[in-house]
């Protein structure tokens, strides 16, 4: 078994720390979704039950892992794999030597895994919204910012995690 597991938070945020409102997201960037995509594609990612029946399919040219204690509630499909823990799709990626992991959500995904990723890539998307889902706050004593890229509509933020 594989022990290393590079896990990555990715998210878009708002200017006001917002996520999501009403079980999506608050605005809407082509730009940021394509980033989003040529970061992710290839990978395995994480992801919520909320957040994927939000989408409403699987994110193509990645092997989805979606979080849920009740499988029941989504249909199945032979692109995503369903398990009751974030520790068991950890779990599942180590036993079959995948080396990277991206996790995209939603609040209780990112809420759940923050204490143990290793590195975040954050759009810092140029707007604020009215509150609904909002993502963690940043631990400046845990999180060290290491590089910045400027976009048309938002900054992408990368961070590592202090040693």
């Amino acid at each position: 078994m594989k022990a290393n597991l590079k896990r990555i938070i990715i998210a878009a945020v708002s200017q006001n720390g917002i996520i999501g409102k009403n079980n999506s997201i608050p605005w809407h960037s082509k730009s940021e979704l394509l980033h989003f995509k040529k970061t992710t594609l290839g990978f395995p990612i994480i992801i919520g039950r909320k957040t994927f029946e939000s989408i409403g399919t699987d994110l193509k040219g990645r092997l989805n892992l979606v979080i849920t204690k009740n499988q029941s509630k989504i249909k199945s499909s032979n692109k995503v794999l369903f398990f009751p823990s974030v520790g068991s799709a950890y779990q599942f990626l180590r036993k079959n030597e995948y080396n990277k992991v991206f996790i995209c959500g939603g609040k209780s995904i990112y809420t759940n895994t923050i204490k143990h990723a290793e590195e975040m890539i954050i759009s810092k998307m140029n707007i604020s919204v009215s509150r609904d889902t909002s993502f963690p706050i940043i631990n400046k004593e845990i999180w060290k910012e290491v590089k910045e890229e400027q976009k048309d509509e938002f900054v992408v933020k990368f961070y590592q995690r202090n040693k």
